[in-house]
């Protein structure tokens, strides 16, 4: 049985989830800060028509990190419960962890090997897709790790980990370029090999797992991470996925240009990174502020005040993208980039507002185990944006600007929907 939460509890829970928050911002900033050295060296060295390759890389790479979020959230799920029972997790840990790496490695080969896709998303570099299938499979182990970590409220630990992520691509980065070697080839290692950091951490996460203890089995294990890993992967398809689906689905452009819209696009996500620190922490939170009524309540309520701020932030952000964006954008990237255009960045800040808060929503659909939810919601939101690429009139640019911009909006009133409802049944929450 686990031990209830009262009113006191809570109090004190928003107090540390609040230092927490912290903690992994500050450590999400600095992380931040180095990745775009990363990209902004890329796009300004190779220039927009193979700045554009790299990105589509970069996309199918983070795209698959970012599908693996999912297992981050249900294993801190795990440790957030376990900790209520008074124990460890168990094995159940180790099969989230097994089933994840074997969904990214399939998708991953099949990047690699199936002809259309590798021309389509590494314009035929079979060195790129080796990459991202040896990046995706070490990610699979990252994600636990993290998991783990903020789940047994480890946050220092947790917010060394996704530092040492970033500041190892700079440091190979360095490498590369110290050795001369500053072809796409070189700037794909880098970015990949970000995701073997967690090897640096390996003795503290071992120790937060209990082997002895069997918990789940294989079937409820698979059909969970398998569901919100689909809906995982619909989510990274409008996030860090998106050059790779408008090089999929949107007619062929100008590479230059399309070059030019990636590079916009990048300056356009700073909403959804900012607040990851709240993202990481939202499964636990949400199981432990669900142990009474009054936690379950005022949840609602928090959510239904976000989702309002949602839409002013989206207005706010798109009018100073509008006014502001191109001059950001050549700024960073440098002349070559000047034609970036207002309503670029205006239409993908609002995108980036709304998945921030879709985000957000679809932890609590995690943490209360209604992955079918979850995937719905992405489900909606990745064929909306689909369906602009391939059928609105226009070129390659409107189609991804508005995609961008119809899917998050359509997707955020499925999500509020979903979360806003209230639960029938406080209990049925694993562990309450």
């Amino acid at each position: 049985m686990s031990t209830p939460v009262t009113d006191e509890d809570q109090r004190g829970l928003a107090r540390e989830t609040g230092r927490s928050a912290g903690k992994i911002g500050i450590s999400l900033l600095v992380a931040i800060g180095l990745g775009y050295v990363l990209t902004l060296l890329a796009a300004r060295w190779l220039g927009p028509a193979d700045s554009k390759v790299f990105l589509s890389f970069w996309g199918i790479l983070m795209g698959l990190g970012s599908a693996l979020s999912p297992l981050e959230q249900e294993l801190s799920r795990q440790s957030a419960v376990a900790a209520l029972d008074g124990h460890k997790p168990g094995r159940s840990a180790l099969r989230a962890l097994t089933v994840g790496a074997v969904i990214v490695a399939v998708v991953a080969g099949l990047t690699l090997v199936v002809p259309v896709l590798s021309e389509r998303l590494y314009s035929g570099r079979t060195e790129l897709g080796i990459i991202v299938f040896c990046g995706a499979l070490s990610f699979a182990c990252q994600f636990a790790a993290r998991g783990l970590l903020v789940g047994a409220q480890r946050i220092a630990q947790y917010s060394w980990l996704v530092f040492a992520e970033a500041a190892v691509r700079v440091v190979v980065l360095a490498g590369v370029f110290v050795a001369g070697l500053t072809g796409i080839a070189s700037f794909a290692i880098a970015a990949a090999a970000g995701s073997f950091a967690w090897l640096l951490f390996v003795r503290p996460i071992s120790s937060l797992i209990d082997p002895h203890i069997d918990g789940e089995s294989w079937r409820p294990v698979t059909s969970r991470i398998v569901l919100l890993m689909a809906g995982a992967g619909l989510t990274a398809s409008v996030i860090t996925g998106y050059p790779a689906m408008v090089s999929l689905l949107a007619p062929a452009g100008d590479d230059v240009k399309v070059g030019v819209l990636f590079a916009t696009l990048q300056v356009s996500r700073v909403p959804l990174l900012l607040l990851s620190p709240l993202q990481a922490l939202a499964v636990p939170t949400v199981v432990r502020l669900s142990g009474t009524a009054e936690g379950m309540h005022r949840l609602r309520r928090l959510l239904a005040l976000g989702t309002l701020g949602t839409l002013v932030v989206g207005v706010v952000g798109a009018l100073v993208g509008l006014l502001i964006g191109p001059w950001l954008v050549q700024l960073l990237f440098g002349a070559k980039y000047a034609f970036a255009q207002g309503w670029w960045v205006g239409g993908m800040v609002w995108g980036a507002v709304l998945l921030t808060a879709m985000q957000l929503m679809t932890a609590v659909l995690v943490a209360r185990t209604q992955a079918n939810k979850v995937l719905v919601t992405w489900a909606v939101v990745a064929v909306s944006t689909a369906l602009v690429l391939l059928f609105l009139p226009g070129d390659t640019i409107l189609r991804a600007v508005v995609g961008l911009a119809v899917g998050p909006t359509v997707g955020l009133v499925v999500a509020a929907a979903f979360v806003l409802r209230r639960p029938g049944n406080v209990k049925s929450l694993p562990g309450v």
